[in-house]
């Protein structure tokens, strides 16, 4: 059995990594740490999971505790997971991080976009991106797994088939996306208010948003040169999900899309092709860790658009970072993570 800690418990990544593990056949979670709920059970502050943690209660966290587990789940803001992963780390515990402290490789890069210096720059070298569709062989001897944002994670696998294979002209990339709510966090802020996101779509962060450099990262390693993208995110009034639209122009007409995007995809458990002429609704992914994806080409045109939907708090965060431990252990791939999407 895997011994599990959590550090940041009390998010929203921090709640759904307790439900997806509390179904997962061969990990525990013995340790979950929040300061400001010091000595609050887990079952008192989400009733769901009452029968899950019965015992469980919040902790300050503790490095001696933390490294007696076999590996640490970071689900905090950004810049925690700098000042504890180098001792968790050396102790020989692994570290799965959900924040972006470990998802840029230049630290440079990182602290322009996150606004202070990066606080392990010494760690990035031993930093594996965590998505798994790309990097399954590299996460499989990885100390230190830095699981992908939401909006890359959606972006990244729909345009991957077409990147990998030089098929569409990189430098005029459009990505429209839209997120639920909970995309913001847990924390009360006045954009996630009821009143303020009911009803209304709002685009954001269209100058420059912080998942920006992470995609462009991943687009330029899988294209094998830099990729021009316009990236703009808007918030939608749902709880859950994340609607990724991608434009590219195809440098041949007459290639089968739908097939490149099949093949491409076909021993993946969590990323679903859909048949021709459909296209991908949130609500088909809302608690699954999937990825459902269309590919079509209006008017036969050279403009190809690529439609992917995730779960932003489970193939977004949670969940991507399961599967990323499943790998990590030598586990089925897809252990804790079979339930199916939730519908209606």
């Amino acid at each position: 059995m895997i011994k599990v800690a959590i550090v940041g418990g009390t998010g929203y990544t921090g709640v759904e990594l307790l439900r997806l593990l509390a179904l997962h056949p061969h990990a525990q979670v013995e340790v979950i740490t929040s300061r400001s709920e010091e000595g609050v059970r887990v079952a008192d502050m989400y009733p769901n999971l009452r029968e899950s943690y019965p015992e469980l209660v919040f902790s300050v966290p503790q490095v001696d505790k933390l490294t007696a587990c076999d590996v640490v789940f970071f689900a905090t803001p950004h810049g925690v997971a700098h000042g504890l992963a180098d001792e968790i780390l050396q102790a020989g515990t692994r570290v799965i991080d959900l924040s972006a402290d470990f998802r840029l490789e230049d630290a440079e890069e990182w602290s322009q976009w996150y606004g202070q210096p990066h606080g392990a720059p010494h760690l990035l070298a031993d930093a594996v991106y965590g998505l798994p569709e790309v990097n399954r062989e590299a996460i499989k001897t990885a100390r230190l797994i830095a699981v992908p944002g939401c909006y890359p994670t959606a972006v990244q696998l729909a345009l991957l088939p077409l990147v990998e294979a030089g098929l569409a002209e990189t430098q005029q990339i459009i990505a429209s996306c839209a997120s639920g709510v909970s995309g913001a966090g847990r924390g009360a802020k006045i954009g996630s208010l009821f009143c303020e996101a009911a009803e209304n779509m709002v685009a954001y962060g269209v100058s420059g948003h912080r998942h920006l450099p992470e995609i462009k990262q991943g687009l330029r390693r899988a294209a094998g040169q830099s990729v021009g993208l316009t990236f703009v995110p808007h918030l939608v009034p749902m709880i859950r999900g994340i609607h990724a639209t991608l434009y590219a122009t195809v440098l041949d007409r007459s290639l089968d899309l739908q097939s490149v995007y099949e093949q491409r995809y076909q021993n993946e458990p969590f990323v679903d092709v859909l048949p021709a002429g459909v296209c991908p609704q949130t609500r088909s992914v809302k608690g699954a860790n999937m990825c459902r994806i269309a590919v079509q080409r209006p008017q036969d045109g050279d403009v190809v658009v690529v439609m992917a939907v995730i779960d932003n708090l489970v193939k977004g965060a949670s969940g991507q970072a399961v599967q990323n431990m499943n790998i990590m252990f030598g586990l089925d791939e897809s252990s804790g993570l079979n339930s199916a999407a939730l519908i209606p």
